[in-house]
């Protein structure tokens, strides 16, 4: 709008001036080598404005000539480049498909139509290639140049991270993305990596700084942080469960509190409690944990808080923490392995029956076993009580990234992964499976059994498992 009110008040004034030439005749003569010529001033006026014009155009025609060469020369140039930023961006995309071989062509010709062959994302190309074709080695060397560059040092620290972690260097894993976090603090998978790190190399003070770094920055959550502090805290407690046991149950104080469902932060805020003689302290945060979630360490814990109890006065605590949870399984466990630690042998054997038959499982069978062998000693029996327990589904442990391991801990021994570990039952064995799909077992029956009795025939094989592993009393 403005350039067509500027061309109207240009044309205005070339009008009004016209005009008042036109008002205003005069007359212009020229005398040259005794010739005169002359014509008005107005007309005068208009071949020296066409004069101006034709020496423009002239300067702009001669210009013109002598800068095509440049231009041809930048035309081709710039259509060279397009196109190898044309195969630039197919090779990155083939690379995102997997596809190697058009990965590699694309990569060829945006190095021959570039004129920098230096171009960073012409590199990161070519490391990439080279990964999915499998030259770990030349990939690595790319990486290596990128991170040299002030530029493209991030890639290449994250390159570099990379095949680290692919070839389980954890040391030079940590380095590379110590000095990433040190170069983008913002940058999530550094500071996860070096989180996770410090985790795995026990240093509990630096990964809680990086977290609160992390949320502080908002690249997690606030459920997330308080799960993976409260991780971190549990471990902390288990590293100072000798050397310092207050500081111990203080951090396992505080885990319980940001994620009450953390069964190893009620444990260690129980050890710590009862090492510092505090059993009331032990019993309450072992009790809040068995309220959310029964868990046989938990229950072990509770029922031997206090080193001076006799066989009696722990059965007195078994009954009490399993009346939280009545009826669950775990519940009617630590009830009958009470019970048989006091010689209590109907009452061990009914609890362990109530346990077989809500979840059979190796735990229960192996209790049933040690029963059978404190109260009669009968070995046949024992062994038949054995051979359940060998065709039984297996009790939970603590599980991270397939590796099982009798107590739990921060990171997976596997991969270094935080939080990895949980409590999980391994698959039944297929002979189990095939019993429980067809059904032919009867459930078990709650009366003792007697001599002669054929255990394997007198109780389901069937469900899930969730317990301790291998518990054996002996007579």
């Amino acid at each position: 709008m403005l350039a067509i009110l500027a061309f109207f008040l240009v044309v205005l004034a070339a009008g009004l001036g016209f005009a008042w030439l036109a008002d205003h005749p005069g007359t212009v003569s020229l005398v040259w080598q005794g010739q005169e010529v002359g014509t008005s001033f107005t007309v005068f006026v208009v071949a020296q404005i066409l004069l101006v014009v034709a020496a423009i155009l002239l300067f702009w025609l001669v210009r013109g000539f002598f800068k095509a060469p440049d231009r041809v020369s930048r035309f081709f140039s710039t259509r060279r480049r397009d196109k190898g930023y044309r195969a630039l961006s197919a090779g990155i995309i083939a690379v995102g498909a997997g596809d190697a071989v058009t990965a590699r062509r694309m990569t060829k010709q945006a190095a021959k139509s570039l004129p920098n062959r230096s171009e960073p994302m012409l590199r990161f190309l070519d490391a990439q290639t080279a990964l999915i074709e499998g030259d770990n080695g030349r990939a690595r060397s790319i990486f290596e140049e990128l991170e040299a560059q002030p530029e493209t040092r991030l890639v290449g620290l994250r390159g570099l991270y990379l095949e680290a972690e692919r070839l389980g260097d954890r040391s030079a894993a940590r380095g590379f993305a110590e000095r990433a976090v040190r170069i983008a603090p913002h940058v999530g998978w550094a500071g996860g990596a070096v989180l996770d790190l410090k985790a795995a190399q026990g240093d509990y003070d630096g990964a809680l700084a990086i977290l609160e770094a992390q949320r502080d920055s908002r690249l997690i959550d606030k459920a997330e942080s308080r799960r993976l502090r409260a991780v971190l805290l549990t471990g902390k407690a288990m590293t100072l469960a000798d050397a310092d046991p207050a500081g111990s149950r203080a951090a396992a104080r505080e885990a319980q509190k940001l994620a009450p469902d953390l069964v190893p932060a009620a444990v260690a805020a129980g050890r710590a409690a009862v090492r510092l003689g505090d059993t009331s302290s032990a019993s309450k945060a072992l009790q809040a944990s068995w309220k959310i979630e029964p868990h046989p360490q938990v229950a072990a814990l509770y029922v031997h808080a206090r080193p001076g109890d006799g066989v009696e006065e722990r059965l007195k605590r078994a009954r009490i923490i399993a009346a939280l949870q009545p009826g669950h399984v775990e519940s009617h466990l630590v009830v009958a392995q009470a019970a048989l630690d006091a010689r209590d042998f109907t009452t061990a054997r009914a609890e362990a029956l109530a346990a077989a038959e809500r979840e059979p499982r190796e735990a229960t069978y192996l209790l049933l076993a040690d029963i059978e062998d404190a109260e009669s000693g009968n070995e046949a029996l024992v062994r038949q009580w054995m051979n359940r327990a060998l065709h039984a589904p297996k009790d939970a442990a603590w599980t991270a990234d397939g590796v099982t391991s009798a107590e739990w801990s921060p990171v997976s021994p596997l991969t270094g992964r935080l939080d990895a570990f949980r409590w999980v039952a391994p698959p039944a064995p297929p002979s189990v499976r095939a019993l429980s799909d067809e059904g032919s077992v009867p459930a078990l029956g709650s009366r003792p059994l007697r001599d002669g009795d054929d255990v394997a025939s007198t109780g389901a094989v069937d469900g899930g498992a969730a317990t301790r592993a291998g518990q054996h009393v002996d007579a």
